[in-house]
């Protein structure tokens, strides 16, 4: 530290992919067409669920808080990463950094939370249906509401204000497309340690014990399928199940990867991928796999359209 300069730091620059300059403009193409796909199927997701009664149920509040968790998770990065790859000014003012670090734990945190509450839900469902009424009260999915929204201010408010307080000096240049944490840590100049701790310990709070409780209302809706034979419940339950773990698996593997258990080996190419992941693709996968393939909601983009068309008809 000592050997380093202590000038202060007003921006930093973003090295964004690392993608070489013949392939620019087809990665841009191929993000953009995926950021737009992302926005427009959880938009579709949010209007459905306001606009049909039949959605107004405690299984499509959670998709439709986890819809808007993802259209703005999936807005805080790649608007900017879309502007720096048609950009040669990669530059991010030091507030606008830290309000972006802000805003991706925010949304970040909160979709893990709505995960929880979404399968916990979904075991309810299928393990108790004669109680899910009861059990899934509005003051209930209320209550998680609010919980995770609250836990999500705090637990974003305290890295934050964590990173502000440390120093950065003559570098800065962050080996990555947006302000993460991890990349911001390696070009401070002060004692990281605090930091690093709390990272690790809250992170086995928000991430690690939400992966656990979700595999577990996961296994338990399997096992009470089992328990009644019937092949299409049967291969349904697999199907429903499979296809939410794998982006569970997906969104949840590559952030512990990165911020729990990091490796020496992981390269900058490695952790972009990684990040890749859980910022731009699991947001676009989500509306489909949660939403627009089960049967309410087409009915409800039917019933909605038809509804709109009518007048013209008559």
């Amino acid at each position: 530290m000592t050997g380093r300069n202590q000038t202060i730091v007003s921006e930093f620059l973003l090295l964004g992919l690392p993608i070489q300059s013949e392939h620019q403009n087809l990665f841009y193409v191929l993000f953009l067409a995926m950021y737009v796909t992302t926005i427009l199927g959880n938009l579709l997701i949010l209007v459905l669920i306001c606009l049909d009664p039949h959605l107004h149920t405690p299984m499509y509040l959670f998709l439709s808080n986890l819809s808007f968790s993802d259209l703005c998770f999936s807005s805080v990065t790649m608007p900017k990463l879309l502007k720096n790859m048609q950009s040669q000014d990669p530059s991010i003012p030091y507030a606008g950094c830290l309000t972006q670090t802000y805003f991706f734990l925010f949304f970040g945190d909160l979709e893990s939370f709505l995960l929880v509450a979404m399968a916990y839900d979904r075991y309810v469902a299928i393990c108790f249906p004669l109680h899910y009424t009861a059990i899934m009260s509005p003051r209930l999915c209320l209550f998680l509401l609010v919980l995770s929204w609250v836990l999500t201010t705090f637990h974003a408010m305290l890295h934050t204000l964590l990173m502000a307080s440390l120093h950065f000096c003559e570098d800065n240049v962050i080996a990555h497309f947006f302000c993460d944490m991890s990349a911001l840590l390696k070009l401070s100049c002060s004692d990281t340690r605090v930091n690093e701790l709390v990272i690790f310990i809250t992170g086995g709070l928000i991430l690690v014990i939400p992966f656990l409780l979700i595999i577990t209302s996961y296994a338990r809706i399997v096992s009470s399928t089992l328990k009644v034979p019937s092949a299409r419940g049967i291969r349904k339950a697999f199907s429903t199940c499979g296809s939410h773990l794998t982006v569970v698996s997906l969104f949840y593997g590559t952030i512990i990867g990165l911020y729990l258990c990091p490796s020496a080996n992981n390269s900058t190419v490695k952790e972009t991928v990684m990040a890749m992941m859980y910022t731009v693709v699991t947001p676009m996968l989500n509306p489909f796999i949660y939403s627009l393939r089960n049967r309410d909601m087409k009915g409800a983009l039917r019933r909605v359209f038809w509804r709109k068309k009518t007048p013209f008809s008559l």
